[in-house]
C-alpha cells in the first residue's frame, strides 16, 4: 500500500492511520479524511506506511475498531515496523487505553494530533499561550491514561490527613495553570483590542477558509509583504494585518489561522481572540480551494465554523483559488454553480484584478455621496472629512466651504454627531 518509503524518510516517525465508514459517512469520504490525516501527520514529522478502513455502523465503546481488527492493527504494526497509529476521530479515555495495551504502540486521535502541531507551529505569545490552554483542557478528562501512580499512599504514622492521590494533585496543579493562561490570554486580548482601536476608521477585510487553501499566498499576492505561507497544513496561526491601497480604497487585510473539520472545540475556544479579527471585519474573503474534490464539504465546515465563532451574517466574497490547476471544463462548471465567486490563481497572479474590483464593489455598497456647506471655522468637521472621506468636489464661498464626498455609512454617522456636537447646522445642497 504505502510500503515504499523514500530513504530521506528513515528517521521520521512512522504511522498508521484508522478511519471508519458506515451509514452516515461513505468510504470514499472515508478515504479523503484519511488522506487528509496523512496530511496532518506529514506536517507533524510523521510517514504514513499504512491505511485502514472499518466498515461499522458506530464506533466499539471499548476499542473503536473492534477487538479482530486491533489484533490485525497490531500485526500489520509488527510487520511494517510501525512506531504510532492515529485515529481519525477523537477516542475516549477508555478506548485509548485499550488501544494502547492491544498494539503495545502509541496511540493518537485526531485533536491530540493537531494540538501538537499547534504547537510545534506557536510562534507568539499569544499562540503559545493559546495552544498550551487548549492542550491542558484536553488532557483534563485524560489524565488516567497518563499516570500510573494512582493507588492512594499508604496509611500509617504521618500518612493521616486527605490522603490525596497524584491523579488529584495533577488535577488540582491543571487546573490553576488553566487559571493563568486565561488570564493571561485576557492580558493580550486588552492588547489586540488596543491595536485594533487604531485600526477602526480602515475598511477591515479578513481572509477565512480551509487550512492549506492558500490565504498567505493570496496575502502576499495582493499586499507583496511576504507573509509565510507553505504547503502544508496550518503554516499559520498568528494573525497577520497588512496595510493594501486599491484603486479607489485602502483596507486592511487579515489573514487568520486556517479551519479544518473536526477542529478540536476547545482549540476554537481559546484561539477566539486571535479570531476577533474575523469577527471584527467588514468584508469577509472566504477562500477555497478550487482543485480538491471535497470543495463543496469544506466549504461548509468553514461556514460552520464561522457561525461558532460568531462572525456570520457578514459581507462575503467567495474566492476559489488554484484555478490554474483546472482543466476549461471544471472551470465552467465551477462558474455555473457559483456564479457570483471570483477565480483566482494567488501563485500565478490570475484574477487578482477582478477580485480587487469585486471588493470595491462590496465596499462602495456601504457608501453614500453627501454635499455639504460648512463655515471655514469649523476645521474639525473639515478636516474629519478629508481623513475619512474621499473629497470628489471642494469649492469655497465667502466663509464656508461646500464639499462633495463619499464616505463609509458608519463614517458618516460620526460626522453627523461631530457636526451636533460643534453645533453646526450644514446644508444638505
Amino acid at each position: 500500500m504505502l510500503d515504499d518509503v523514500k530513504n530521506s524518510d528513515i528517521e521520521r516517525e512512522r504511522v498508521a492511520l484508522v478511519g471508519l465508514y458506515g451509514p452516515d459517512t461513505t468510504r470514499f469520504q472515508a478515504e479523503e479524511y484519511l488522506d487528509e490525516l496523512e496530511l496532518l501527520a506529514d506536517t507533524a514529522g510523521g510517514i504514513t506506511v499504512e491505511k485502514i478502513l472499518q466498515n461499522k455502523t458506530h464506533p466499539d465503546v471499548s476499542t473503536y475498531i473492534g477487538k479482530g481488527k486491533l489484533n490485525e492493527l497490531k500485526r500489520i504494526m509488527g510487520e511494517k515496523n510501525i512506531d504510532t497509529v492515529i485515529f481519525d476521530d477523537d477516542l475516549t479515555p477508555t478506548q485509548l487505553r485499550n488501544i494502547e495495551k492491544g498494539t503495545d504502540g502509541k496511540v493518537l486521535d485526531r485533536s491530540s494530533l493537531i494540538l501538537d502541531i499547534f504547537a510545534g507551529r506557536a510562534k507568539t505569545a499569544a499562540a503559545k499561550t493559546q495552544v498550551e490552554l487548549a492542550q491542558l483542557q484536553y488532557l483534563l478528562p485524560r489524565l488516567t491514561r497518563y499516570w500510573t501512580h494512582l493507588s492512594r499512599q499508604k496509611g500509617g504514622i504521618g500518612t493521616k490527613g486527605p490522603g490525596e492521590t497524584q491523579i488529584e494533585t495533577d488535577r488540582r496543579l491543571i487546573g490553576k495553570r488553566i487559571a493563568t493562561l486565561k488570564e493571561k490570554l485576557e492580558k493580550l486580548e486588552k492588547q489586540r483590542t488596543t491595536q485594533r482601536k487604531g485600526r477602526e476608521d480602515m475598511v477591515r477585510i479578513s481572509l477565512v477558509g480551509y487550512t492549506n487553501a492558500g490565504k498567505s499566498t493570496l496575502m502576499n499576492a495582493l499586499t507583496e509583504t511576504g507573509v509565510f505561507a507553505e504547503d502544508r497544513l496550518f503554516a499559520t496561526l498568528d494573525s497577520t494585518v497588512r496595510r493594501h491601497e486599491m484603486e479607489n480604497h485602502s483596507v486592511l487585510l487579515s489573514d487568520t489561522v486556517g479551519f479544518i473539520r473536526k477542529l478540536p472545540h476547545n482549540l476554537v475556544e481559546s484561539f477566539k481572540s486571535t479570531l476577533d479579527e474575523v469577527r471584527e471585519a467588514d468584508i469577509l474573503l472566504h477562500v477555497v480551494d478550487a482543485s480538491s474534490k471535497m470543495a463543496p464539504e469544506y466549504i461548509e465546515v468553514v461556514e460552520e465554523t464561522l457561525e461558532e465563532i460568531e462572525a456570520t451574517n457578514k459581507r462575503t466574497i467567495l474566492v476559489f483559488n488554484k484555478v490554474d490547476l483546472l482543466d476549461p471544463g471544471k472551470v465552467s462548471e465551477l462558474k455555473r454553480a457559483y456564479p457570483n465567486a471570483v477565480l483566482v490563481s494567488a501563485e500565478q497572479r490570475i484574477g487578482l484584478k477582478e477580485l480587487e474590483q469585486s471588493i470595491e464593489d462590496m465596499i462602495e455598497l456601504e457608501y453614500s455621496t453627501h454635499t455639504m456647506q460648512i463655515p471655514v471655522s469649523k476645521y474639525k468637521a473639515v478636516a474629519f472629512i478629508h481623513e475619512n472621506a474621499n473629497v470628489e468636489k471642494e469649492s469655497y464661498e465667502g466663509t464656508d466651504v461646500e464639499l462633495t464626498f463619499s464616505i463609509a455609512n458608519k463614517d458618516f454617522k460620526q460626522l453627523s454627531h461631530l457636526l451636533d456636537t460643534i453645533g453646526v447646522n450644514s446644508e444638505v445642497v
